[in-house]
């Protein structure tokens, strides 16, 4: 199983960058975990958009799915200069009828998960985890039968979060303010409440994602060093976990 980073910024892309999205690679499987802005022309560096065979989204916000109607347009031309006729899975929830009916186009299928239920897509087995965001949304915790990735999409701190998340060998998390600062109202958490899960869920590595556009990035890291010993990256674009 092979993790990359394509996008890792909360609300908008900085300058030359992309919101949420991460390509997940097994047996050739190449499955795309959210479609935020600027995400499928970085996406384009690691994978074609013919060989993309499915995407699953957390939730229907902008920084999430902007991509998702780039995608399909990027398909409809496909189409009409190689004439391949392959649709792309898209998994979403239906608690928002009108983000999840947006899925369906000529070349992409709008397929519903529910979030009670496992979902298997390709080689991945996948749970979900409703989020505290003021939107439906929902984490996932993903593994091949060897490995498990955990990853929190957007949600202010729960402690739901920790059992949810025991053990995983990779957790991602949303991490959009810095110690001391309150993202509850706005769903999101900061450096020292994404480290507290990743301590009290014993998991291998975290990686601070949804990151904020403001302050000095690396003092995330440092302050959430000070809660967890394991090893932390902080999301940048091309990182590969495997």
């Amino acid at each position: 199983m092979k993790l990359t980073i394509v996008g890792f910024w909360g609300g908008y892309p900085n300058k030359d960058g992309a919101t949420s999205s991460y390509l997940l690679e097994k047996d050739n499987y190449k499955l795309v975990i959210d479609m935020g802005s600027g995400a499928l022309s970085k996406l384009q560096n690691y994978v074609s958009v013919p060989d993309i065979d499915a995407v699953i989204l957390s939730h229907y916000h902008h920084d999430h799915v902007a991509d998702i109607g780039v995608l399909q347009y990027a398909k409809l031309t496909d189409y009409y200069v190689h004439q391949r006729e392959q649709k792309v899975k898209i998994y979403g929830h239906t608690e928002d009828e009108k983000g999840y009916a947006s899925l369906s186009h000529q070349y992409t299928e709008g397929i519903p998960y529910h979030p009670e239920e496992r979902l298997q897509a390709g080689p991945f087995d996948i749970t979900f985890l409703r989020t505290a965001h003021p939107v439906p949304c929902f984490g996932m915790r993903i593994t091949d039968g060897d490995k498990t990735i955990v990853y929190t999409a957007d949600s202010s701190y729960t402690e739901t979060w920790i059992p949810f998340a025991k053990d995983a060998d990779l957790l991602i998390t949303d991490c959009n303010y810095f110690k001391g600062q309150d993202g509850t109202a706005a769903g999101h958490m900061n450096s020292e409440e994404a480290a507290r899960i990743a301590k009290g869920a014993n998991v291998g590595q975290l990686v601070l994602s949804h990151l904020p556009q403001f302050g000095v990035l690396e003092q995330l890291r440092e302050e959430a060093k000070q809660i967890y010993a394991g090893p932390i990256v902080l999301a940048e674009e091309g990182y590969v976990w495997k």
